[in-house]
């Protein structure tokens, strides 16, 4: 017997006309510094239609690269729907990278045209002679873009608004084989060079139907959500086309992504949902400490790309009556893999609520996931089980662009680089990076919880622990500790505030106190720094003797 079911492509497109259709007189609102914009989605589509149209004028051709340096923006937003669903790739460049490094993946991915904020010039200036495929530069915004034309190939420097203004409305989207490939992200590159996931309209839309599941994030058209999360960033974890199908309204901060301003945002416009990572919500929570801040309308914040550390989650509950939920996912699972959603069963606001939600995250539907040894058997999932996490599924690639990597895959599973556990219902919880886990006298340190552990102290502003080695036990954990601004401890106070916490053999002996942890053009925790410092004697360590 064969299926009756229409042969139905499931595309970008197809998600743009569901969302100017069905949810017209939903918004994009982006924050200006002083006040929002607002732009309908019916306006979102129309732009998206005379960009498409724009950039098949300047040679764009189906499975061509678009590159994108922008932030959080309604311009941005339509060149999520217009470059795809002409056939073309959406690039996201990270704007936070080193300049070596976006010209390399720039001239990788072969990118033909740049979209650029006019705030972002400077920075793109810097390698605009080295990216050999780019035949055009856009500029958004009536900013000086001098530093571009002054390239050396003669690229010409276009003008956004002036683009879009000059097509008519009513571009012929075309028909897209699902499989194709609509967007690509590099990962951050933690591990070695940045490598690119390219994702295809199946893949986006399927992602797009889970992050607005009620098992996951739960997105209605009653949410006004803001994606503090950067575009350029996994496609903003998903939010954008979540939106444009369940009918939310968007909320984009623009530059203004210090706590000032997204407070100030959220107050003016409501929003009640938000995402973002640990460092942001840390530092939303300490621009509270010294002001009054009105979080009130958010129903619920989410938290990803780093373990949020205990003291974040109920600090932000006791004075904002904030639930932040945590969620897991990589450049690989575009990104979301599960949410850490307590339980049915578990009372809201409790004790063993907080437990649940920090957890990495519960299995989405859609993800497989096993646990596997150093052999590469598979783990049970019973809870205690130590191994390395591998996923796959629908929205999780299988390789990566122009670079198989088979050290990264296993028997068609993704190997994520995870460490932890999985138990009987699906919730797994990360203990550590492989590359981060400290072995010590044959016994394993999880140097997350060491971190979690440490940022809970009242005085310990950020937190970060790595392996070093010990002419003893091979490796012992060396905690490098930033305090809050006023706050003093010391580590022997900070070790002793571990006690009790972690088995007393996993307490630090080795501390050093820093100005900043560094952190990845993500905003996660950058080890291999502190890992060199520490190598080069450049760390200035003490000593607590246990």
């Amino acid at each position: 017997m064969s299926s009756t079911m229409q042969d139905f492509p499931l595309s970008i497109a197809a998600i743009l006309r569901h969302g100017s259709r069905v949810h017209a007189a939903a918004e994009c609102v982006t924050w200006t510094g002083e006040g929002a914009r607002h732009t309908g989605y019916a306006r979102i589509a129309e732009n998206a239609e005379r960009l498409a149209a724009a950039l098949t004028r300047l040679g764009v051709r189906e499975g061509d690269a678009v590159a994108t340096f922008c932030w959080n923006h309604q311009e941005h937003l339509e060149a999520y729907f217009a470059v795809p669903a002409m056939g073309a790739v959406l690039h996201t460049l990270n704007i936070r990278l080193f300049p070596e490094q976006l010209a390399r993946i720039v001239n990788h991915a072969e990118d033909e045209v740049v979209i650029v904020d006019d705030s972002l010039v400077p920075l793109l200036a810097r390698v605009m002679d080295e990216l050999r495929t780019v035949n055009a530069f856009i500029v958004v915004g009536k900013g000086d873009a001098s530093a571009l034309e002054a390239n050396g190939r003669g690229v010409p420097v276009l003008r956004y608004d002036d683009l879009v203004e000059a097509e008519a409305p009513g571009y012929a989207w075309p028909e897209m084989d699902e499989r194709a490939a609509a967007s690509m992200c590099y990962t951050s590159g933690t591990t070695g060079d940045p490598k690119g996931v390219v994702y295809s309209h199946r893949s986006t839309f399927l992602h797009a139907l889970a992050v607005q599941s009620a098992s996951l994030e739960g997105i209605t058209a009653a949410d006004r959500v803001l994606a503090i999360v950067p575009m350029f960033h996994v496609n903003a974890w998903g939010l954008p086309y979540a939106a444009f199908l369940s009918g939310a309204t968007l909320h984009m901060p623009g530059r203004f992504l210090q706590p000032d301003h997204l407070t100030r945002f959220i107050k003016a416009e409501r929003t009640t949902f938000a995402s973002a990572v640990p460092t942001i919500w840390s530092a939303i929570l300490e621009h509270g400490t010294g002001q009054k801040i009105d979080l009130s309308s958010l129903r619920v914040g989410t938290s990803g790309g780093a373990a949020a550390p205990r003291a974040l989650l109920e600090r932000f509950e006791e004075r904002h009556g904030l639930r932040i939920v945590q969620g897991w996912g990589m450049t690989e699972t575009s990104p979301l893999g599960g949410m850490a959603i307590p339980p049915p069963e578990v009372p809201r606001g409790s004790a063993e609520d907080l437990e649940w939600r920090l957890k990495s995250g519960r299995v989405a539907a859609g993800v497989e996931m096993r646990l596997v040894d150093d052999a590469g058997a598979e783990l049970p999932w019973d809870g205690t089980s130590v191994g390395e996490i591998e996923v796959r599924g629908p929205w999780i690639t299988g390789s990566y662009h122009r670079d198989p990597a088979p050290e990264k895959f296993h028997d068609g599973w993704l190997r994520t680089g995870d460490v932890g556990t999985i138990d009987e219902r699906g919730y797994f919880q990360i203990t550590d990076r492989a590359k981060d886990v400290i072995k010590s006298g044959g016994e394993w340190i999880s140097s997350v919880e060491l971190e979690n552990h440490l940022m809970a102290h009242p005085a310990v502003l950020e937190a970060a622990v790595i392996g070093v080695p010990d002419p003893r036990w091979d490796e012992r954990p060396l905690a490098c500790v930033v305090l809050r601004p006023g706050s003093t401890a010391t580590a022997a106070e900070l070790a002793g505030f571990l006690d009790g916490k972690v088995a007393r053999w996993q307490v630090p002996e080795n501390w050093a106190f820093l100005t900043e942890i560094p952190k990845t053009t993500t905003g996660k925790f950058d080890k291999k720094p502190l890992r060199a410092d520490h190598r080069d004697a450049a760390l200035k360590v003490e000593r607590v003797e246990r």
